[in-house]
């Protein structure tokens, strides 16, 4: 994207956010190049190492070294998944853009329900829990404190002036290639609340959101702390509703506080 004037050539870039994931990404790097390649012409994944301090960085450059299409992007230091999407986002050159979780909690092969969504019309389409639970066709498995803390922060997420969207916080989402450079260019939320920063410019823009039912199984070694975590995005929720009133969002005003790189990142 802009601070590398990246071209588009490729028709996909998946971009996986890690943070000490050294046990679990492989196997889910392993899927995703098997499926993308019997998928898809062209493509591209970037693993943006968040500060991890376990060996995420060697296993993920070992990879790529047998996988042209794997690109590695090293932060110094954790800076939050939000930010690392965003720095992955912003260097990727595909036609489409989807950012998936490191730990394989959605299987890539759901990917293909995404792009029929923005083949259809759709800008942006985003995995649902929420909606595959209400199937019987769909496998969602998930612990049920989980389950509920899930569906009552939603419920919260509406009144904050996100609506029609019962699940904001799946880690499986696909952009158009212009809607996704519009929207992480103002973006500057960096932790788990950056989903619902996304969704709520989204929404204010106009853009066309299509909600997909996804197959979903909960990981063994999940990051999120689901009390702590919520906390955290119920403060990200607020302030996201402060930078609109101050008009961080507006093109001009976001790219002089909130820029969309760090210079420290480094893209291999």
């Amino acid at each position: 994207m802009r601070q590398e004037h990246a071209q588009v050539s490729l028709e996909l870039s998946v971009v996986i956010p890690a943070h000490n994931e050294a046990t679990r990404i492989l196997p889910h790097l392993r899927s995703i190049v098997w499926h993308l390649k019997t998928t898809h012409q062209s493509f591209e994944i970037i693993v943006v190492d968040d500060g991890s301090r376990d060996d995420t960085a060697g296993i993920v450059h070992g990879f790529a070294l047998e996988n042209p299409s794997v690109r590695r992007m090293r932060l110094p230091v954790c800076t939050g998944k939000g930010a690392a999407v965003r720095h992955g986002m912003q260097a990727a050159r595909g036609r489409r853009l989807l950012f998936t979780d490191a730990d394989g909690a959605t299987p890539i092969r759901e990917l293909a329900r995404l792009e029929r969504a923005l083949d259809s019309g759709a800008q942006i389409a985003i995995g649902s829990r929420s909606l595959a639970s209400q199937r019987s066709d769909f496998t969602v498995q998930a612990r049920l404190h989980r389950t509920l803390l899930g569906y009552c922060f939603n419920r919260i997420v509406r009144l904050g002036g996100i609506t029609g969207i019962s699940d904001t916080q799946c880690g499986f989402k696909l952009f158009d290639r212009a809607v996704a450079e519009d929207l992480f260019s103002v973006s500057c939320i960096k932790g788990y609340g950056f989903d619902l920063e996304l969704l709520y410019i989204a929404q204010r823009r106009g853009y066309r959101i299509a909600e997909v039912p996804i197959n979903w199984e909960d990981k063994a070694g999940s990051k999120v702390r689901l009390l702590r975590d919520g906390i955290d995005m119920m403060r990200e929720l607020m302030a996201i509703r402060r930078y609109a009133k101050q008009g961080r969002y507006h093109d001009s005003l976001a790219r002089e506080v909130s820029p969309l790189a760090s210079r420290s990142a480094v893209l291999e």
